[in-house]
């Protein structure tokens, strides 16, 4: 009669120390696959730039992510359907067939707990110092996958084609600019950035995808100097203007001839009026033309980052604003491109302070028909669309496809609009609320 093999012998613990290493090694590439995946880039090259070997390497890896993961996954699965096999073939040699069920079991919680929850808890709560220490590894693993996994590549986008999927690995889900901003959106919702903050941020991130035209100053607002009218009145506009630089026009206001500076125009009137015993001179030779500088025209569609660019290059803060057609659209300032950044900025020869929302008793806003939507948005944390039009009135008059009478009351975008005021073809005021 034969004598039954004892169950713990030396291949049962062989077989259990090999499970237990295929576990460590399904716990490195489950947390090694968090880590390198929640891992910012951008603290990653901080780190680099400090001299982080690791770190480097880090980067350098997961420039492909569809490599690194599929290296990773081919890894995970391997050692973890290996362990499986492994942990059968014990159980079913001690307990028999049921030995098949009560290994499924005991795998599953091993390597839930150990192998999945565990070193991806550590991983996202370390992402960097952990992609940082795993980079050596995980390089020489994806270079040894490589083939592998470079078929499976091929197999996975030649499936996804034929359900009309196209994939580009040279593609980010996310650009950088949507990233920063969802991360100050997410920052400010959970109380760590503050709304100032938030919105100069977003503001510098957003220059190069506005235009000069969204921000000017419209033509019809623009104080101008008539190069024939009178020497003194000319200097006593430019003395009780609010404004530093004023164009220069003749005959009509479309024709600019140039930019009075009044720093220049006050320096010409004491040199031509003042003598060594006081006030002698006579202002009526005193010609305009003799100190303008040349106007600076730019068009409509520069964006704002250009435009700042420009105004540093040239070291001049003053800009006419013309279209396709050379005709004058309004002007734009340095200090326009700066308030969209900082905010409204105010000194003592403004007249009034930022536009700010008056709430009425059922809920709505009384809103300037020519506020801006992005000055609105900022004001009341609302998500207006401004593709379309610059500030609240236009966009009323878009939607509408008409100019509204007083009175008039439109729902589109989750907000109700109503018309409180009207100057000609000008809508003046609006009573805005949330539906």
């Amino acid at each position: 009669m034969e004598t039954a093999a004892p169950v713990l012998d030396y291949a049962f613990w062989m077989t259990s120390a090999a499970i237990i290493g295929l576990l460590v090694l399904s716990a490195f590439f489950s947390g090694s696959e968090t880590a390198l995946t929640a891992a910012s880039r951008g603290k990653l090259r901080s780190q680099a730039d400090k001299g982080s070997p690791g770190a480097e390497r880090a980067l350098k890896i997961t420039e492909d992510n569809e490599r690194l993961i599929g290296s990773v996954l081919l890894g995970n699965n391997l050692v973890n359907i290996l362990a499986a096999s492994l942990a059968t073939a014990i159980f079913t040699r001690a307990f028999g067939e049921s030995g098949v069920a009560l290994a499924t079991l005991v795998m599953t919680l091993l390597v839930l707990i150990f192998a999945e929850v565990l070193p991806k808890t550590y991983a996202i709560t370390n992402s960097e110092t952990a992609a940082a220490k795993v980079s050596g590894v995980i390089s020489v693993v994806v270079l040894v996958f490589a083939p592998v996994v470079n078929a499976v590549r091929v197999l996975v986008r030649g499936i996804l084609k034929l359900f009309g999927v196209e994939t580009d690995p040279d593609i980010h889900i996310l650009s950088v600019h949507e990233e920063i901003a969802g991360a100050l959106a997410l920052g400010h919702q959970e109380g760590v950035v503050e709304k100032d903050q938030r919105d100069r941020l977003l503001g510098a991130l957003d220059l190069a995808d506005r235009d000069v035209e969204e921000i000017m100053l419209h033509r019809s607002e623009i104080e101008m100097i008539n190069v024939d009218d009178a020497p003194e009145d000319i200097l006593t506009q430019c003395l009780e203007s609010a404004y530093t630089r004023l164009p220069v026009y003749r005959g009509e206001q479309e024709n600019i001839v140039g930019i009075a500076h009044a720093k220049d125009l006050l320096r010409a009137v004491d040199e031509m009026v003042r003598g060594p015993d006081g006030i002698t001179g006579d202002l009526s030779k005193f010609n305009v033309m003799d100190v303008v500088r040349e106007p600076y025209f730019v068009p409509e569609t520069t964006t704002l980052d250009d435009q700042m660019k420009q105004f540093l290059k040239r070291h001049t803060h003053f800009a006419l604003v013309v279209d396709e057609y050379g005709a004058l659209q309004g002007l734009i300032t340095l200090e326009d491109i700066l308030e969209e950044i900082v905010g409204e900025i105010t000194d003592e020869f403004d007249d009034g302070e930022e536009p700010t929302l008056n709430a009425s008793e059922d809920g709505s806003f009384l809103v300037d028909g020519a506020m801006t939507i992005r000055d609105l948005n900022r004001q009341a944390e609302w998500s207006l669309p401004d593709e379309e039009a610059n500030t609240v009135a236009g966009l009323v008059i878009h939607e509408a496809q008409s100019i509204p009478d007083v009175g008039q009351v439109f729902s589109f975008h989750g907000f109700r609009f109503e018309v409180v005021s009207k100057s000609q073809n000008r809508l003046t005021e609006l009573k805005v609320r949330p539906l």
